[in-house]
């Protein structure tokens, strides 16, 4: 009975013999690798083009092996080890924050759930394994590479090492929430944590149009987690030199770079199951081509979404500048976490009232009519809100304030208000000073006090 349960339990994991789930690890690796080594040459290609710039173009042919050139450099470079490290844990932490990143890979489908290709003679399906809580699974994933951050930090024994791995622990733990919403709409429409039932689940309609916010919030908070620009507070050089890994050297500071670009790309392939169709061909090919969807073809697919996913996050850095860190925090807690909250309520009440059988259009005007109320209820609290600001303001007198009372200029707290500047009257209310004349020592006082 024990070797019946045992069965049953391991058949969640597939049932492909051992050396095909090692070709296909090995596959899920090199996928990785390679999409790392291209997207670092896309990124600075594609940075040199919307500056003017011409970009790497001496290692290999248009660049392409700048990447590779660059990772062989970082091998050669001295590796150093500061003396007040912990070693043990300033070892470890490259690879606790690397290895998590390539983990994530394993659950995600890049075709059918069938068995549609044949490798070495062996029918199987174009995933490594599925389980039925897969999206926990990434998520308990993505949670432990922050731990190595934060050792990072703290093992370097400097200072801003530890500052940098205390804003990226904020920063991550700040967005996992809203991205948890996120995921959770697409639970309750799907059905399933699997992720080959999620993209099962959009064979008819894409997420991305049924639950479009939950979309661009999942978009927002990957670059968060990735610590990527505007974004990337952990790694702010004008702020903390470098941040985290600011004492580390040769193939350990490679191994944080390898996993912040291995997570840019797990994100990407994260939202285009979850939201982009997975492996589905897009709209136009799939209504007249009937094989878009079976064979090889769907691996193609998901590498062009991931790409383009891997490009708007290149356009990004390109283009926004790095917002400050109270800007971030109050992005992810003041308005990601609560819309978020607020649409998985929604999505929750819709999906309620069509397991009732309510007609979509009324389902249409009840989410309409209460965001409508709540919208007029926030607008009144906010009116009175202002009000009551603003008879405070006019009733509390301003308290003096010194802007060098402390030794150096500081600028005032809300509230306060600098002291009128002493200005020289202008020429025409001034007195005519003749030479000689009864006012010349008012002028010659006024000329003093300019000068002071």
């Amino acid at each position: 009975m024990n070797t019946l349960l045992a069965a049953e339990d391991l058949s969640m994991f597939g049932t492909d013999p051992w050396w095909l789930v090692a070709i296909k690890a090995v596959f899920c690796f090199a996928f990785l690798m390679v999409t790392v080594l291209f997207s670092i040459v896309w990124e600075r290609k594609v940075v040199a083009w919307m500056q003017l710039r011409i970009g790497p173009n001496r290692h290999g042919p248009w660049g392409l092996l700048q990447s590779l050139a660059d990772g062989i450099k970082l091998m050669l470079k001295e590796d150093v080890i500061v003396k007040r490290a912990d070693k043990v844990v300033y070892v470890l932490a490259p690879i606790v924050a690397a290895i998590p990143a390539f983990m994530a890979i394993a659950v995600i489908p890049f075709g059918p759930a069938g068995n549609e290709v044949s490798i070495l003679g062996q029918r199987t399906t174009m995933q490594l394994t599925d389980l039925p809580i897969a999206m926990l699974y990434i998520l308990a994933v993505a949670s432990v590479g922050i731990y190595g951050i934060v050792l990072a930090g703290w093992s370097s024994g400097s200072t801003y090492p530890l500052l940098g791995g205390l804003r990226s622990c904020a920063q991550m733990i700040s967005y996992e929430i809203a991205m948890g919403a996120a995921f959770a709409s697409v639970f309750l429409y799907s059905g399933s944590m699997s992720t080959s039932a999620i993209v099962e689940a959009q064979q008819d309609r894409w997420f991305v149009i049924l639950l479009p916010v939950s979309f661009l919030i999942y978009i927002v908070t990957m670059v968060g987690e990735t610590n990527r620009a505007p974004f990337d507070m952990p790694e702010s050089e004008g702020d903390l030199v470098g941040g985290f890994n600011t004492e580390y050297s040769s193939i350990k500071f490679a191994m944080f770079m390898l996993a912040e670009y291995v997570n840019m790309v797990t994100v990407s392939a994260v939202s285009v199951t979850l939201f982009l169709g997975g492996w589905r061909a897009p709209y136009p090919i799939s209504t007249f081509w009937e094989g878009a969807n079976h064979g090889w073809w769907p691996m193609l697919w998901f590498v062009l979404k991931v790409q383009l996913l891997l490009f708007f996050f290149i356009w990004l850095r390109g283009t926004l500048p790095r917002v400050r860190y109270d800007q971030l925090m109050k992005l992810g807690w003041k308005v990601l976490i609560p819309v978020s909250v607020v649409w998985l309520m929604l999505v929750a009440t819709v999906r309620a009232l069509r397991n009732e059988n309510i007609a979509f259009t009324n389902i249409v005007l009840y989410v309409a009519g209460a965001v409508l109320v709540v919208l007029l209820l926030s607008f009144v609290a906010d009116l009175f809100r202002d009000r009551k600001r603003e008879e405070a303001a006019g009733t509390a007198e301003q308290p003096a304030f010194d802007p060098m009372a402390g030794g150096f200029p500081v600028p005032p707290k809300p509230g306060q208000t600098l002291p009128p500047v002493p200005r020289r009257r202008p020429r025409h209310e001034r007195d005519l000073v003749v030479s000689g004349g009864p006012d010349t020592a008012t002028e010659s006082d006024e000329r003093g006090t300019d000068r002071v």
